[in-house]
């Protein structure tokens, strides 16, 4: 008899989010993307950081004073998009944890992402996403909170030692 207790694919595919998240080196805030194809094929994943070349050790991480994180810091939808080096992202649906910014969500359109599927949406009433709402809904694309059915899933690296 097979497994009864395995991830679903909408599970499994915000795991791989909330895993690729845990790459960032953001003291705040950690968020990961997976975007997948019609098949149920990873096509690319990010996570929130700097780009290429700028250091994480010289580059600031703070949130308010004279210099910022804000100018520098890539999101991890973005780095997902930039990470499918051209692949066609036509019909994609794209996990993230977070609600995407105004800003990541022009390249999602402009890339062709069908779908966002989200774990939360913590600044639902910024203006920021407040646009990006506006601007997602206005170009057809499907956005949708998931609630997974486990609260969290646990990587065993030993498991079958």
């Amino acid at each position: 008899m097979k497994r009864r207790d395995y991830i679903s694919w909408e599970e499994y595919f915000m795991g791989v989010a909330v895993l690729a998240a845990k790459r960032s080196k953001d003291p705040n805030t950690q968020v990961g993307a997976c975007i997948v194809d019609s098949n149920n094929i990873i096509l690319s994943t990010g996570y929130n950081g700097f780009p290429y070349g700028c250091s994480d050790d010289v580059y600031p991480w703070a949130r308010e004073g004279a210099e910022t994180k804000y100018n520098y810091v890539v999101h991890a939808e973005l780095n997902a998009i930039l990470n499918a080096r051209g692949k066609d992202l036509k019909g994609a649906r794209l996990y993230v944890d977070l609600f995407p910014c105004n800003e990541c969500a022009k390249a999602i359109i402009q890339s062709g992402i069908a779908e966002v599927i989200y774990l939360y949406n913590k600044y639902e009433d910024s203006e920021a996403t407040k646009a990006s709402t506006r601007m997602l809904t206005s170009a057809g694309v499907k956005l949708r909170q998931l609630t997974p059915r486990k609260d969290k899933i646990v990587l065993d690296f030993r498991s079958n030692e």
